[in-house]
């Protein structure tokens, strides 16, 4: 992949900026129609948060997925890429009333309702415009997941989802309002997840609730998993995509479908983050008393993972074939948190090397901020060199 980054006009710009390797999403996204195809009635919509680059959400778009968003700058987004409202998804545990209305308007497939007073917001605003709100219930499943505690959502200590006791009596009380269309249940335990077994707990406790509702006479036409797999962050030249036949596989052996019912998937990182790399120069090479740091131009509001989740992402120095040398890459934000990684073996680095951090592709660029009022870093695709 290092010979991959066209070096010599990245050095014409201005860094820090994100390259994303279009051939690669291409790729990413034909394996993932080609495994989840190969089960009847499984859907995949892009979670939108992962990175709302426009030109990746045209590429994703083309490529048939549908829009899992989570906010009504999501829905615009999505919208503006070209996404059918049909395939868009709306989640959030907090879903203000202009980001409802703005579904409503654009008939968007359903809502991914986290509580009973969402419902009857929900409810009400659909009956103010004279339509009728398809929903489905977000049920927190208490399932762990071998994950930062971060990026765990499905447990009931979490803020996300309507308790598993509570599932019959809101599927109740949306059955008595005349606004709303109770059309499924969604799921989401978690992000990052290589562990396929947390996914086989969510089937068993996803077939236990279907059990349930069916002694009830409750019929469920769609069924929501959410997303959550991982990808290599190690090894990405040798592992450049997750293993998507191992997860739709998962689903398809250990989740009892009813005849009918579509499976619905919202997958980000592992479509976006493999793609991406956050490039970044060289400003100095400071030789402490027992370290070598390489200090670049590009800081935690470029890239907050490693900050924030004390994330790992492989680095490469693109200009130097030289020996390696040991060095801590740090930016230049005024906080001490403000490291991409320790003790790292790099080429050797001088003053003005390039450098990628890969694996960026997600939650790098979209949570990018302006603290210290720096500039927000710009995004590249392959296809523009």
């Amino acid at each position: 992949m290092k010979g991959k980054f066209p070096v010599e006009k990245f050095a014409q710009l201005r860094t820090p900026f994100y390259y994303y390797d279009t051939e690669l999403l291409r790729e990413t996204l034909q394996t993932i129609n080609r495994e989840a195809g190969r089960h009847e009635g499984f859907c995949v919509h892009y979670a939108v948060k992962a990175n709302a680059n426009p030109k990746l959400l045209r590429i994703i778009r083309q490529a048939g997925l549908g829009a899992d968003c989570v906010s009504g700058g999501e829905i615009e987004a999505a919208i503006k890429a070209g996404f059918p409202s049909d395939k868009i998804v709306f989640a959030g545990v907090g879903k203000s009333d202009w980001e409802i209305e703005l579904g409503l308007a654009n008939d968007i497939f359903c809502f991914n309702v986290e509580s009973l007073p969402e419902l009857e917001v929900i409810n009400e605003l659909a009956a103010a415009r004279g339509k009728t709100a398809r929903v489905a219930f977000r049920i927190n499943p208490d399932v762990g997941a071998h994950t930062h505690a971060n990026i765990t959502t499905g447990l009931a200590e979490n803020k996300f989802g309507i308790a598993m006791r509570d599932m019959e009596t809101v599927i109740e009380r949306a059955h008595e309002l005349t606004n709303v269309s109770f059309v499924g249940l969604h799921f989401h335990i978690g992000s990052q997840i290589l562990d396929m077994g947390d996914f086989q707990a969510l089937c068993n406790r996803v077939n236990d609730l279907q059990d349930q509702l069916e002694r009830h006479h409750i019929r469920v036409d769609n069924i929501n998993v959410g997303g959550g797999l991982g990808i290599d962050y190690q090894h990405p030249n040798r592992v450049p995509m997750a293993d998507f036949k191992a997860y739709f596989d998962t689903f398809a052996k250990q989740l009892k479908l009813r005849p009918g019912q579509l499976l619905h998937f919202e997958l980000g990182r592992a479509v976006v983050a493999p793609c991406g790399s956050l490039i970044t120069r060289t400003l100095y090479i400071k030789e402490g008393a027992s370290k070598k740091f390489a200090i670049v131009d590009a800081g935690m509001t470029d890239l907050i993972r490693p900050a924030l989740y004390q994330a790992y992402h492989k680095i490469e120095n693109l200009s130097s074939e030289e020996p390696n040398d040991v060095y801590d890459v740090v930016g230049p934000i005024c906080e001490s948190s403000d490291v991409f990684s320790k003790q790292v073996d790099l080429n050797r680095a001088h003053r003005g090397d390039l450098m990628a951090i890969r694996s960026a592709g997600a939650y790098g660029e979209i949570m990018a901020s302006q603290y210290n009022c720096r500039r927000l870093p710009e995004g590249y695709i392959s296809d523009d060199f």
